[in-house]
C-alpha cells in the first residue's frame, strides 16, 4: 500500500512540475560598446548570440527565466583605420519575468559572463588580448518581448554592465541591447 500511495504522489509531483518547466533555444544579434572613466570614442559592435533556455512558471503571471548563451561582444574604435575589439562569453543570465496574458512579457535579472576569448584586429592583423581582461563579467538585464502560444517569441534586452571588464585598474564596462528570437516547448507555452 505504502509503495502506491508513494508512487501516486511521486507521479502527481512530476506531472505538476513538467507543466510548470518549458525548455527552448534562442539567437539573435548583439549591439555592444565599452563605457567607463577610461574608455575612449568607441561605436557598437554587432555580434551573435545563442544557446538554450529553461523557463520556470512560478504563478500565472510569474516565472523565473534561466539562459546559457554563446555570446560575442566588444566594440569597434573609429581612426586612422577600424579596430574592433571581439570578446567571446558564456553568458548566464537569471531573469524574473512578468508574463501578462496576451504574450507579452518584461523581465529583469543579474548576468554572470565567462570570458572565453579576446582578439583585437586593425588592418586585417589580429592579437589575442584575453589577459587583458578580467575572466568573468557582472551585468544587468532589463527587456521586453511577445510569447505566441506555438512557442515563438521575440524579445529585445538591454544589459547593464556592472563591473571593470579591464584586468588591472581602468575602469571599462561592457554593455549593450541583443533583440533575438526564441522557441520555446512544454509547460509554460499552455
Amino acid at each position: 500500500m505504502k509503495k502506491i500511495i508513494f508512487l501516486s504522489a511521486f507521479t502527481v509531483i512530476a506531472s505538476f512540475t513538467q507543466a510548470q518547466i518549458s525548455y527552448g533555444v534562442k539567437a539573435g544579434v548583439n549591439l555592444t560598446k565599452f563605457s567607463g572613466s577610461d574608455v575612449g570614442d568607441n561605436q557598437f559592435l554587432v555580434g551573435f548570440a545563442g544557446g538554450g533556455l529553461i523557463n520556470y512558471k512560478l504563478a500565472d503571471a510569474i516565472s523565473l527565466q534561466g539562459e546559457a548563451l554563446y555570446s560575442l561582444e566588444g566594440a569597434s574604435f573609429k581612426g586612422e583605420g577600424t579596430s574592433k575589439i571581439k570578446a567571446g562569453y558564456i553568458n548566464i543570465p537569471v531573469l524574473a519575468q512578468y508574463n501578462h496574458a496576451s504574450g507579452f512579457y518584461a523581465e529583469t535579472g543579474p548576468q554572470i559572463g565567462f570570458l572565453i576569448s579576446a582578439k583585437q584586429s586593425y588592418d586585417g592583423n589580429s592579437n589575442d588580448i584575453k589577459d587583458d581582461f578580467k575572466k568573468i563579467n557582472f551585468s544587468w538585464g532589463l527587456g521586453a518581448g511577445y510569447k505566441l502560444t506555438n512557442g515563438l517569441g521575440i524579445g529585445a534586452r538591454y544589459n547593464l554592465g556592472i563591473t571593470s571588464i579591464a584586468d588591472g585598474d581602468a575602469s571599462v564596462k561592457l554593455g549593450g541591447f541583443h533583440v533575438g528570437l526564441s522557441y520555446t516547448f512544454g509547460g509554460g507555452n499552455e
